[in-house]
């Protein structure tokens, strides 16, 4: 004889197990969120999400330009990479750390690589400040010195250790005092987040290879896979 379960109480049941998934997928949904780099709202628009539709380094923006800022590699050189990056992003902490060093290892006198600067002040109140030292390190000729220990520490980016950090590298620190208190590179960092803008970039670290976007912290094989095609089409150019 079978047991009987009330109709309600089946009901009841079922309306918990719904609820139950529904917030499970919320959590999941929050987690997933968390691990996305960050990214803001291109002028005039909505903001985008930092993985475009496409796959990466099939987008291609031209005219995206190298302006005057630090680079490293010949400057003839087949294959330009530009980075949009910003001192206090994690992402671009990552790529620093796990990809940048595979790229010089593999390409430095094949690539030229550039720096440009896109520090997202509303979440990373400490960027734009450090965007500005890093040009007055540049302006000293140990640009990618500071660079480096920026990122090596990404938690002290006051004022007071950006003083610090170009004593460390052996900047000449009256000079670059009186460079960061002048706000003398505002203009310049602004320039650069105009620019980037404008080639569509809403989050960092994004990058231009030969003009083909890449968006986020990319593994070393995904660049290796665009920059040999870049130097193969220039092969039979």
């Amino acid at each position: 004889m079978r047991a009987y379960v009330p109709t309600a109480l089946v009901s009841v049941a079922t309306v918990v197990m719904v609820l139950g998934a529904f917030f499970a997928g919320f959590f999941v949904r929050g987690w997933m969120d968390q691990e996305r780099e960050v990214t803001v709202s291109p002028p005039g628009g909505a903001a985008q999400p930092g993985a475009a539709s496409t796959r990466v380094g099939e987008r291609a923006v031209s005219g995206v330009s190298a302006d005057d800022d630090p680079f490293w590699g010949p400057e003839d050189a087949a294959v330009t990479i530009i980075e949009f990056s910003d001192f206090q992003c994690a992402f671009c902490k990552r790529h620093f750390d796990e990809t940048l060093p595979l790229l010089l290892d593999t390409y430095s006198d094949r690539v030229r690589y550039v720096f440009r600067d896109f520090p997202i002040s509303t979440i990373h109140p400490q960027a734009f400040k450090a965007a500005e030292a890093a040009q007055c390190a540049f302006v000293q000729g140990k640009f990618w010195e500071y660079h480096d220990v920026l990122f090596q520490n990404q938690t002290a980016l006051d004022v007071t250790s950006l003083k610090d950090h170009a004593a460390a590298v052996g900047l000449d620190s009256g000079a670059f005092d009186q460079c960061l208190e002048s706000g003398g590179y505002n203009e310049e960092v602004q320039a650069d987040l105009d620019d980037g803008s404008s080639y569509g970039v809403n989050g960092t670290p994004t990058f231009f290879i030969n003009e083909r976007q890449v968006v986020g912290a990319q593994p070393f094989s995904m660049f290796q896979q665009i920059i040999d095609e870049e130097l193969a089409k220039s092969s039979t150019q």
